[in-house]
């Protein structure tokens, strides 16, 4: 790779403070980090910085907010907690890099100390590529360092606009990693060879697949962003997410590409997430999925008080084999137990059949 990388910096960098971007877009749940994969990962930048001496600036996105402001949800509190068990040593968090008291903070931090910065899609500017923006996250550092290898892709502020203001600007040992892998793969690849992309937008990928595809054999399509590529073959997609705006792009794209542009042939449709999601946990939960070969038969067709049309049972969709059940007489038995109510015996006379019921009461003897 033909980059200047954190191995290259010297003693020069001592007590400066370097502005690092990396990648903990990582899942939190009720407040904790669900998966500390992506920390680990920076884990040797931020180790062979402390141990030049610099001051470590840390900026990372969450999520996607609306870009309006603070959400609780995608804050960058949590991830600070994780990054200072697995460092060690205590982390400052900076809530709001725009405030002086914001770069006071990063100057009076102590040589190989860490801070970490807020949720930088909290600013629009961050979005946008904006010069301001960027102005603002560049008061933070002295030198900058890109270890953000799956955000590298994107022009924003924090990722392509900081790079142009501080000097040097060098790639960190991730970001390193993943091109010297990505460059042998490309250079002298193993036939046959197949990329696999995913994810919700094809418009922050048109330029991969462009460089990919005279390059590779094929070229699978994953994720919500099959759903644009569905619509420009004509195919109904309901309410998923379609980029409307890319629809000549992907048209572009699959003539272009003919066999190598592999889509999914298969999917789940559902009237809702919620209703898919129910689908398909009882297909993985019911002993007897993957047995269908027909259509899931229609409420009305299942009804308790009668038997569907004899075939292979089906243990998908939202009435999977988890909500009945077969009994021993060939009756669906429904979740509420159903069962059929049993003749009332015939009268042994005129007088027994107009009599008036009484209740038996328990205890009471019968007259």
């Amino acid at each position: 790779m033909n980059k200047r990388t954190v191995e290259q910096l010297d003693a020069g960098v001592d007590g400066k403070r370097a502005l690092v971007r990396v990648d903990f877009n990582v899942p939190i749940k009720d407040g904790a980090v669900g998966d500390d994969t992506r920390i680990r990962a920076a884990l040797p930048t931020i180790r062979r910085l402390k141990s030049l001496g610099c001051r470590i600036v840390l900026l990372s996105h969450l999520g996607r907010p609306k870009g309006g402001g603070f959400e609780e949800k995608y804050s960058l509190r949590p991830v600070a907690r994780a990054l200072e068990g697995l460092l060690g040593s205590p982390v400052v968090f900076i809530q709001d890099p725009s405030k002086h008291e914001a770069v006071e903070a990063t100057r009076q931090l102590p040589r190989g100390g860490v801070a970490l910065v807020e949720n930088t899609r909290f600013y629009p500017g961050e979005e946008k590529n904006d010069l301001a923006t960027a102005q603002m996250f560049a008061a933070l550092g002295d030198f900058y360092v890109n270890d953000a290898f799956g955000s590298a892709h994107r022009a924003h502020a924090s990722t392509e606009a900081v790079a142009r203001l501080l000097k040097p600007a060098v790639a960190g040992l991730l970001m390193q990693k993943e091109l010297d892998y990505l460059g042998a793969a490309l250079a002298s690849p193993k036939r046959p060879f197949v990329a696999v992309l995913g994810g919700a937008k094809i418009s922050g990928k048109i330029d991969v697949i462009e460089n990919l595809l005279p390059r590779v054999d094929h070229i699978l399509i994953g994720g919500a962003m099959a759903c644009t590529f569905f619509r420009a073959k004509g195919a109904g997609t309901g309410t998923s997410l379609v980029e409307e705006d890319r629809l000549p792009m992907a048209k572009d794209l699959l003539a272009r590409a003919g066999a190598k542009l592999v889509l999914p042939d298969g999917g789940v449709i559902a009237s809702s997430r919620l209703r898919a999601r129910r689908a398909k946990w009882r297909g993985t939960r019911s002993p007897t999925a993957g047995r269908c070969t027909t259509s899931t038969p229609s409420r009305a067709a299942v009804s308790p008080r009668s038997s569907p049309a004899p075939g292979p049972w089906c243990g998908t969709g939202p009435w999977a084999c988890s909500r009945r059940s077969r009994s021993t007489r060939g009756r669906w038995r429904s979740r509420r137990r159903w069962r059929p109510r049993p003749p009332r015996a015939p009268p042994r006379s005129w007088a027994a059949a107009t009599r008036p019921r009484r209740s038996r009461r328990p205890g009471s003897r019968a007259r």
